[in-house]
């Protein structure tokens, strides 16, 4: 009989592509994970490694088992699904990944009202950049994640991903407070012609997507200063160092120099809960996600949830 574990092991190496890797995405030692595949060459009598100049690599009988090992990790998800949806109890543990803003306004909410709801369920809170998010829930390391979808720059979710929609966030313009135009209830997008930004690092969905936005209006971005954290950001624009545009899910009080500026055509963003479809009878996942829609529904920046397919799991 083959050894789950091992299995296990195997098919986060295969996946990784070293046994480093596998170990930080099964939060164990490298030792560790060295052990189980030890264990399980002995079992089946085969090498399931072998050198490759500084790393490793599977040999063919690795590959093979990897490949049955992915299908049966999955049955065994699919029937642990069952078996909870049976039982109709919301129990067990439930990791949650979410980028930084609705780590900050969104989540915490979310998990209290799930605490007192169902105590018995053990909960796990990761701040994750959406698209590593939804390769780990692909991957089977997050349970369940909230990301954000650019109206003007869609994201792909991979087949075998269910969503269901949280809320629409809108982003505004933040100048400081003596800038000519933060005195107006909005400003068209091509008014900020000629202005320094304030952006997120280069490569990051907020960078891509206001370079993105600016050119797609005509504006060729002049980024003044790059800074991760909306607060920063706003205290860049506090010093008069430039504009930033910043959704209003998590962005916090404004410091006292600083104004928000509704622009014209609204930019908004689409929040989403996804989670593996082979787990979505799982009583835990969609109490999550009807904890994530309360307090959505609750926020300032949220709007109605358009008409879905299944009413609140609708697959994409």
């Amino acid at each position: 009989m083959l050894d789950l574990n091992r299995l296990k092991a195997l098919h986060a190496v295969s996946v990784y592509g070293s046994v480093g890797a596998a170990a930080e995405a099964l939060m164990v030692t490298p030792s560790a994970v060295s052990q189980q595949l030890a264990k399980l060459e002995r079992e089946i009598g085969a090498t399931l490694l072998e050198r490759n100049g500084r790393g490793v690599r599977l040999t063919d009988a690795a590959g093979l088992l990897a490949d049955h090992a992915g299908r049966i990790l999955a049955l065994v998800e699919t029937a642990e699904a069952d078996f909870e949806a049976l039982r109709g109890e919301v129990v067990g543990r439930l990791s949650i990944g979410a980028f930084p803003t609705a780590a900050r306004g969104l989540l915490p909410g979310a998990l209290t009202l799930l605490r007192d709801r169902h105590p018995d369920l053990h909960l796990q809170l990761m701040e994750r950049e959406p698209e590593r998010q939804v390769r780990e829930v692909i991957r089977g390391e997050l349970d369940l994640a909230v990301v954000q979808d650019w109206m003007n720059r869609p994201m792909s979710i991979p087949e075998g991903l269910s969503r269901a929609q949280l809320l629409d966030d809108i982003a505004d313009v933040v100048l400081p407070a003596s800038h000519p135009l933060a005195g107006r209830p909005e400003v068209e997008l091509a008014e900020l012609s000629g202005e320094r930004w304030i952006s997120s690092s280069p490569g990051t969905v907020c960078h891509d997507w206001l370079v993105y936005t600016l050119r797609s209006a005509e504006l060729e971005p002049e980024i003044a200063c790059m800074a991760d954290e909306y607060p920063t950001q706003m205290a860049l624009v506090a010093a008069g160092q430039g504009c930033a545009i910043i959704p209003r899910l998590g962005r916090g009080p404004l410091p006292a120099d600083v104004r928000a500026v509704p622009i014209r055509p609204r930019p908004t963003r689409k929040l989403y809960a996804i989670w593996r479809s082979d787990a979505a009878r799982r009583p835990a996942i969609r109490a999550a996600v009807d904890a994530l829609k309360t307090i959505a529904a609750g926020l300032p920046s949220s709007t109605p949830d358009l008409p879905s397919p299944t009413p609140d799991l609708a697959v994409r």
